[in-house]
């Protein structure tokens, strides 16, 4: 574990960006600052599951969801097009 200078450390009580964030300036990746509680919520409302895991389980009834709202409607196949994902 790292631990804050007392720079950073004033520098976290000032931001007004809630959590704060920190980025390496080596690599340019930006990491979010969360308390040590937050953090343990965080990951039981997850579980030990790896949150893609989660949301490849969350499909399936998303898209149930989907279907009777309306969205299986082959008129809505149009929608299909748009979806830059997609290739032609």
């Amino acid at each position: 574990m790292i631990e804050l200078t007392l720079a950073q450390r004033q520098a976290v009580a000032q931001q007004q960006e809630t959590p704060p964030g920190a980025v390496d300036p080596d690599t340019d990746t930006t990491y979010v600052l969360i308390r040590e509680e937050v953090y343990a919520r965080l990951k039981a409302l997850l579980g030990e599951e790896d949150s893609n895991q989660f949301l490849c389980d969350l499909y399936p009834h998303v898209m149930g969801v989907f279907g009777r709202e309306g969205w299986d409607d082959p008129s809505m196949d149009i929608y299909n097009d748009l979806d830059p994902r997609r290739q032609s």
